[in-house]
């Protein structure tokens, strides 16, 4: 039956929505709408008339000061997560050992015993449960979080500085880069944010930087006093990876005016900034005996090298206020909150804001939503839902409240975007065509008729503040307003009368016209 409705729903599918200039102005629930699908996950039952009385800019204003936003709910909530107990120390000494009790097995030459399987490591086990238990944290996060536009932040900051979980010893180290990296900077000035994460060890693990060294450099010490005791870098020369993803994508740009000798001379600058032993914690170490002491240019700039990494601090100031970075990081911001093309107007806007602020992200983000841009009639609805976006709003669009259990982060997972796992630097694509296929809007119809019939475990669901029971004209009606904003197509809602003809439960019912809406293209679309 799904995949019949699917194609029922695809008549009119995900094609632009057609919206111009003889659209008469957004009226302020309108306004509220927009405001609550951009710089939020979306609304739940009560934020849009909430929203729009108290005044959609005022409520924009309050988004972009977080820290004066009560959010006790959530903390609560974050409380019986157990993996912030654990710290970077707590992690790697788990990791280390995990390492020790392998290499033992290897040695063992046991293959047919279960002492012989990672899977019947106690501290392994813990150590998946906490991962998959981080990433159900970050969508419950987003769900409940009053601080939305915050978690939105997070979320673009965690795909820009992208690391791979599953790598090595990122399996320790990337908690504590969401929790103590980004999080914290997510919207304050660019150019710290840009600096933590250039210190940060599952960054320099992540992308190799940990063990370049200049030519010819040694360790003063002798690297077999240092085998088989954790991260270490061993003298293979300079290592460009950093360097490459820190012009290209976090900063300046592949047009940012940069050659390959810039890259080879910001990979020397940063030879040396490295990490401890997880036995000492994994933090951040810089080794002198590995740095590169020649001259040095970049972008123009000359280096002169020398015994410490004062060189690489200020080149990343350099980076954080070029104007290549600001255009760059600018586009990437309209990208995200206007359109997957966004008029350049809106680029000048964010531009001219991060140059009067030094690159701070609030100021950035406030010329955006203050702009005209953000509000023409032909960015509203412009833009498709990534998974995570989907799942959450889905979420959020029920009332629901997730518990602990990794059930909502498995939906956004086998939607096509299994959270801290994207292996390339370069993060989850933004852009709609990465998105949409027939197959993902079937997957995403079969998660939303899950969710709204209550059978996520461990996800309590809360139609009633949606929808009672009632006619099917009068449910679609107010399914159409509450979750849709008053958008559902003449399409979609033949396909909900003709669904619910023949369904005589008032609850199954209901849970159905919920689930198909959310599964449907106008809830898509944000």
């Amino acid at each position: 039956m799904k995949t019949r409705i699917v194609s029922s729903l695809l008549t009119v599918g995900l094609m632009p929505v057609a919206i111009g200039a003889q659209q008469p102005a957004l009226t302020p629930q309108d306004s509220a709408f927009h405001a609550l699908n951009r710089l939020a996950y979306g609304p739940r039952p009560g934020d849009v008339p909430r929203v729009a009385a108290g005044g959609v800019l005022r409520w924009i204003d309050r988004q972009l000061s977080p820290d004066g936003i009560n959010d006790e709910r959530l903390s609560q909530q974050e409380r019986q997560f157990a993996i912030l107990a654990y710290d970077r120390g707590d992690l790697a000494a788990m990791y280390t050992e995990v390492q020790r009790e392998r290499r033992e097995r290897k040695l063992a030459a046991a293959a047919d015993t279960m002492a012989d399987r990672s899977e019947a490591n106690p501290i392994a086990q813990r150590g998946r449960r906490l991962a998959g238990e981080f990433a159900d944290l970050a969508v419950v996060r987003a769900a409940l979080s009053e601080r939305q536009l915050y978690e939105v932040m997070v979320d673009f900051w965690t795909n820009h500085f992208n690391v791979y979980l599953a790598k090595g010893a990122d399996r320790f180290l990337t908690p504590d880069y969401i929790e103590h990296t980004i999080r914290p900077r997510a919207m304050g000035k660019f150019e710290d944010l840009l600096i933590a994460t250039a210190k940060s060890p599952a960054m320099l693990f992540y992308l190799d930087n940990w063990q370049s060294v200049a030519p010819g450099a040694s360790p003063p010490f002798p690297l077999s006093a240092r085998r088989g005791q954790g991260v270490r870098p061993t003298p293979k020369g300079i290592n460009e990876n950093y360097a490459r993803e820190l012009l290209e994508l976090h900063t300046v740009g592949v047009d940012g005016g940069y050659t390959q000798q810039d890259v080879i001379d910001v990979a020397r600058i940063f030879t040396g900034w490295s990490i401890e032993r997880p036995q000492e914690g994994g933090d951040f170490e810089f080794h002198d005996w590995a740095h590169d002491r020649g001259e040095k240019q970049v972008l123009g700039v000359r280096f002169d090298g020398g015994h410490d990494m004062d060189e690489g601090i200020r080149l990343l100031k350099l980076l954080a206020s070029h104007p290549a970075t600001m255009r760059h990081l600018s586009r990437q911001l309209c990208e995200r909150f206007v359109n997957d093309d966004p008029p350049d107007g809106c680029v000048d806007d964010a531009v001219a804001a991060w140059k009067r602020s030094s690159g701070d992200i609030r100021e950035v983000l406030r010329a955006i939503f203050h702009g005209p841009d953000f509000w023409a009639a032909e960015n509203v609805r412009a833009k498709v839902k990534t998974p995570l976006e989907f799942v959450v709003s889905a979420a959020r669009a029920v009332a629901a409240e997730p518990d602990t259990s990794p059930r909502l982060a498995q939906v956004v997972a086998r939607l096509g975007e299994p959270l801290f796992l994207h292996v390339a630097p370069d993060g989850y694509p933004e852009r709609e065509t990465a998105w949409v296929n027939s197959g993902a809007l079937l997957d995403r119809m079969n998660a939303a008729v899950a969710l709204a019939a209550g059978k996520l475990q461990g996800v309590t669901v809360a139609l009633d503040s949606i929808v009672s029971a009632g006619d099917v004209d009068q449910m679609i009606g107010v399914v159409n307003e509450r979750i849709l904003g008053g958008t559902m197509s003449e399409n979609t809602k033949q396909v909900l009368r003709r669904e619910l003809a023949g369904i005589s439960d008032p609850v199954q019912a209901r849970a159905l016209a919920v689930g198909l809406a959310i599964g449907g293209p106008e809830f898509q679309r944000q």
